[in-house]
């Protein structure tokens, strides 16, 4: 039997290692971020929304939007630090744990409290999987609608026409709910103006 020498396999071993490391560590992020750029740059660099030359947010990202002014995105599970991308995940809290209930009460009262009315939609009382979610559904939108018209000083219809103008329909028609981004409902709104 013959005994393999350890050189004769070190040495391919080395160049592939070395050949794998240029082209999937070097060359192919260069090019997939080279076509990006090209053709996708907005996408590519954060979906950022610029007011004025100023970043304001990402379209990807929620905002902790409190004032009875606003729209009030889904809560955040990032923590501390509400939205905070670096912290993305879950709450992992199980629909039995008595913090997730009490969480969703308190939010539920807070909502009411700024002048909702009826029962609150499930996306205002949990967050998403990513903790990060921007958008809420268009009968989230609509619950605040009445609150944010009333201390604004903005005709309900206006209001509601905000919304459907930020609204978006399922990707393709076919996947997803409808859904409103709420950074872009409530910048539509700053430029309204109102109260």
């Amino acid at each position: 039997m013959k005994q393999t020498n350890t050189r004769s396999q070190l040495r391919p071993a080395l160049t592939l290692f070395i050949l794998l490391g240029v082209v999937l560590g070097g060359i192919y992020p260069a090019i997939v971020t080279g076509l990006a750029q090209a053709f996708f740059p907005h996408q590519a660099n954060g979906s950022v929304i610029e007011r004025k030359g100023v970043a304001v947010g990402s379209e990807l990202i929620g905002q902790n939007f409190t004032g009875a002014g606003y729209f009030w995105g889904r809560p955040s599970a990032s923590g501390v630090f509400p939205n905070n991308g670096e912290a993305s995940g879950g709450s992992n809290l199980g629909p039995t744990n008595p913090a997730l209930k009490q969480a969703a009460e308190e939010r539920a009262k807070a909502l009411q409290e700024a002048g909702g009315q009826g029962p609150v939609p499930m996306d205002l009382l949990s967050a998403s999987g990513s903790g990060l979610d921007p958008h809420i559904s268009p009968a989230a939108a609509e619950y605040q609608v009445r609150r944010v018209a009333q201390v604004r000083g903005l005709d309900v219809e206006r209001v509601r026409a905000l919304v459907r103008a930020n609204s978006e329909a399922p990707q393709w028609g076919l996947f997803g709910e409808a859904r409103v981004n709420v950074l872009g409902l409530n910048l539509a709104l700053d430029e309204v103006g109102g109260k």
